[in-house]
């Protein structure tokens, strides 16, 4: 679905996201034991340092995770990492419309033209368009080894989870969040 969010659109319903859901939890037990590591996946909070360590183990920098977003392990633990938030920090998934342009981009682009924000993100159920968190950009920042400054970061699924909004809270007097995390 491209084209113009209409006023009653409802980015927790759009079909397509709804597709994904299902696809990615039908599929969690075959992704979970790929890993090699099925039965520490349980849902918890603690559980994401386990999908810390697959991710770095998976790639180096947050370009491989970009190129490999679409392949079954990237897509699996951006589903597990939104899952998790989903059923501790009482978020719902979403997909939402450019803050910019209103515009709906193809759910998933093969072609990449998409960005961050043809993936879906987790939120607070109430929350607008501010509260989006993005799970691919979360496994993304994972690997970022320092800020745009040269200060060395080490941020962590984990640390992420503890503090989702942590980045916001760097910047408080920028009156325009990007949603995308920046990506």
């Amino acid at each position: 679905m491209s084209g113009s969010a209409e006023s009653t659109y409802d980015p927790t319903r759009h079909p397509d996201l709804l597709a994904w859901l299902a696809e990615r939890q039908a599929g969690f037990t075959p992704w979970a034991e790929a890993t090699g590591v099925a039965g520490r996946f349980d849902f918890t909070p603690e559980s994401l340092e386990v999908l810390d360590a697959l991710v770095r183990e998976t790639a180096d920098d947050m370009d491989q995770i970009t190129d490999q977003r679409l392949s079954p392990f990237v897509q699996g633990a951006v589903w597990y990492v939104g899952e998790v938030f989903c059923r501790h920090k009482q978020m719902v998934w979403k997909y939402t419309p450019d803050v910019d342009s209103g515009e709906l981009p193809p759910f998933l682009d093969p072609s990449g033209s998409g960005g961050a924000l043809d993936h879906p993100c987790v939120a607070p159920k109430d929350a607008g368009w501010e509260g989006d968190l993005y799970p691919l950009n979360m496994l993304r920042r994972i690997l970022i080894d320092e800020d745009e400054l040269g200060t060395p970061i080490e941020e962590t699924l984990t640390s992420i989870f503890e503090n989702p909004y942590a980045e916001d809270e760097m910047y408080p007097d920028d009156d325009h969040v990007d949603p995308s995390g920046g990506w």
